[in-house]
C-alpha cells in the first residue's frame, strides 16, 4: 500500500465516507463495510480525492490523453482529477463529460467539454453493472476516440452475477484496464496493519470476502 492511498483511507474513515458496521447493499447482500463517495462534498475533500486519482492515473493507469466523466457523479470527479494534473503532475489535461439528455439549442450535443479524441481515460466512482461505462464507451467511438481505461476510487473485488467482478466483467468486455485507487484487499491490509489480525472488522471482510469474492 503506498502512502496515499493510506492517507485517503484516513481521511475516508475521518469523513465517514468509509464505515464498517452491516449494510444492506443494492444487491441484497450484507456487506461489512459501506463506500459513499458522495460524501467527498466540501472542497478540501474533493481536492484531496482529486489528488488521490490523479496519483493513480499517473502511477498506475494505462497511457491517456484526456478524461472523460459520465453524468452525474463522474463530473466532479473529471474536475478534481484535471486540476489535481495540472497542480501536483504538471500535466494539462483535456476533459468532458456527457449529458443525460442531449440539447438541441446552444451548442447542442451530448459532450461538455473538450472535444473527445485520442486515448480517453474514463473516471468514475465505482462499478456496478457497467451500464455508465457502457454509455461512455459508445459516446467515445462514435466521436472517433477510442477508449484506454477505466479509473474509479474503489474495486469492491467481489462476484457480480457471475464468478466474475463487474470491473473483470467490463475490463473483459471492452478490452481495457479497469484500475482502482483502493480495493478490498487495500482495505484489508490497512486494518491489518492498523489494528492487527485480530480486529472484528477484518474477520468479518474476511468472512465477505469468502463468500463473494472473486
Amino acid at each position: 500500500m503506498q502512502a496515499y492511498q493510506r492517507d485517503l483511507i484516513e481521511f475516508a474513515l475521518a469523513r465517514d465516507v468509509l464505515r464498517f458496521g452491516e449494510f444492506t447493499l443494492k444487491s441484497g447482500r450484507q456487506s461489512p463495510y459501506f463506500f459513499n463517495t458522495g460524501l467527498f462534498n466540501t472542497g478540501e475533500a474533493l481536492q484531496r480525492l482529486g489528488a488521490a486519482y490523479a496519483r493513480c492515473a499517473v502511477e498506475s493507469a494505462p497511457p491517456f490523453d484526456m478524461l472523460f466523466g459520465p453524468a452525474y457523479k463522474g463530473i466532479p470527479l473529471i474536475s478534481a482529477t484535471a486540476m489535481a494534473l495540472s497542480l501536483d503532475h504538471g500535466m494539462d489535461c483535456p476533459w468532458a463529460f456527457n449529458r443525460k439528455e442531449a440539447k438541441d439549442h446552444g451548442e447542442g450535443g451530448r459532450v461538455v467539454g473538450a472535444p473527445l479524441s485520442g486515448r480517453v481515460l474514463v473516471v468514475d466512482d465505482v462499478i456496478s453493472a457497467g451500464t455508465s461505462v457502457a454509455e461512455s464507451v459508445a459516446l467515445i467511438e462514435s466521436a472517433g476516440a477510442r477508449l484506454a481505461g477505466v479509473l474509479v476510487a474503489l474495486d469492491r473485488q467481489e462476484k457480480g452475477q457471475g464468478e466474475r467482478s463487474a470491473t473483470q466483467d467490463v475490463a473483459e468486455l471492452h478490452g481495457v484496464p479497469v484500475t482502482a485507487i483502493l480495493t478490498l484487499e487495500t482495505l484489508m491490509d490497512y486494518l491489518e496493519k492498523q489494528h492487527g489480525g485480530a480486529d472484528p472488522r477484518l474477520a468479518a471482510m474476511r468472512r465477505y470476502q469468502a463468500r463473494y469474492g472473486v
